[in-house]
């Protein structure tokens, strides 16, 4: 088997790291957003979705809350 040249390894490289995102990145993410969505409305799960798209990545976040917490204004 012929050993891959070092543009096809950069390539593959680069491809790589565009490809998936790790598992510790992902899981920081998902608390992030978690504790951001918690601020607004009462939930306790979070669904998180990377796929690279055109030279770009698509983000689906998703979650299921039982309340919206409205804000209110306090007038003088």
């Amino acid at each position: 088997m012929r050993e891959e040249s070092v543009k096809q390894r950069l390539v593959r490289i680069l491809a790589e790291d565009k490809g998936a995102i790790g598992a510790e990145t992902e899981a920081a993410a998902r608390r992030d957003f978690l504790r951001v969505a918690r601020e607004y409305f009462d939930t306790e799960t979070l669904d998180l979705k990377v796929d690279c798209e055109r030279g770009g990545y698509r983000v689906d976040i998703s979650f299921r809350a039982s309340r919206v917490k409205n804000f209110t204004t306090l007038k003088s």
